[in-house]
């Protein structure tokens, strides 16, 4: 228990240190790179003073530094903002007028993150248990028979999984089991039929890392002294594999899916955008498009603290699984 306590304050302040780096770092990022939201705002025609009294209302005519300091005193009491574009109304909205009417009636980034994360995490989780479906046969075959068949065709299989953009192996699905056999629907959302082949594309990219984990792992494992004399003694190989050799194998694996987890969250935005699904991916990009600051904010701030959760949970499972680890 005092491991479990020590080892969850460590890395809950390693957290928040990264989060308030990443944050920081979107944020100066957004306001340096080309392209401005009060213009989008404003519409083309504004006048000057129009667009510098929308700039004043955003905040967006003071320093970074102040701005930073404004926004993470919002955040700290539970308060990321308002969108620069999206009324509540759930429209976008652009070229107001000087006085900027809709500005009081701009949905809350709070509201707009939570109708969209619930989808998201369903997909995430559906892909990452086809990925699951894909390569554990795959890998555990390759890892239990090395410099086999098994073996090379794990290794192929990997190969050209991981060779295949996601875009253009979504628009092949979309053709074949969309457009010409009828079986799946392809884009929005009405019903989980809508999230089948957005996640397969998302487990063919989680896929081959799996497949060479499970592998590597197993077969590390299977030719550590222990399994040899556990044979030795009588024990079937059949119960050495699978009641020592795969939960052994399980801590690497764990690991390296915790750091996939990132490859999904960038493969998200993409396959969400391309089958025009409603979660956070097809909000982030629309909001990068639309240069929506706040709402990239929030969407960066809540993927980081994601990925940390997710990341603290494999570390902490792996060192259940296997003792001796130590982080």
């Amino acid at each position: 228990m005092h491991y479990v306590i020590s080892f969850l304050a460590r890395r809950l302040a390693q957290s928040v240190v990264i989060v308030l780096l990443v944050t920081f770092l979107i944020f100066v990022i957004l306001r340096l790179v080309p392209g401005d939201p009060v213009r989008l705002i404003a519409g083309p025609m504004a006048t000057p003073e129009t667009v510098e009294r929308v700039s004043e209302n955003l905040g967006l005519n003071e320093p970074i530094l102040v701005q930073y300091w404004k926004y993470m005193s919002g955040v700290v009491r539970g308060d990321f903002g308002t969108s620069f574009i999206r009324p509540e109304s759930g429209q976008t909205t652009g070229g107001g007028r000087g006085d900027d009417p809709t500005r009081l009636d701009r949905a809350d980034v709070i509201d707009l993150i939570a109708g969209r994360l619930p989808l998201t995490l369903q997909l995430a989780a559906l892909a990452i248990c086809f990925a699951f479906l894909i390569s554990m046969p795959i890998g555990l075959a390759a890892g239990i028979y090395r410099a086999r068949w098994p073996d090379s065709f794990s290794i192929i299989t990997s190969s050209i999984m991981v060779s295949v953009p996601n875009f253009w192996l979504a628009s092949v699905l979309v053709l074949v089991f969309s457009i010409n056999l009828g079986w799946l629907p392809a884009v929005g959302y009405r019903g989980f039929s809508y999230m089948i082949l957005p996640a397969v594309v998302l487990a063919i990219e989680l896929a081959p890392v799996l497949i060479r984990a499970v592998a590597s792992s197993l077969g590390s494992i299977l030719n550590e002294g222990f399994i040899k004399i556990g044979e030795a003694r009588g024990l079937s190989r059949r119960r050495m594999i699978w009641a020592h050799g795969v939960r052994n194998a399980a801590a690497p694996v764990l690991n390296v899916l915790g750091i996939q987890l990132g490859v999904l969250l960038g493969g998200v935005l993409i396959v969400e955008y391309v089958f025009d699904f409603p979660g956070l991916g097809h909000l982030s990009i629309n909001a990068v498009l639309q240069r929506d600051f706040p709402v990239i904010q929030a969407i960066t701030i809540l993927a980081s603290v994601i990925f940390i959760f997710v990341n603290i949970l494999v570390d902490l499972f792996s060192s259940i699984i296997d003792p001796r680890l130590e982080y």
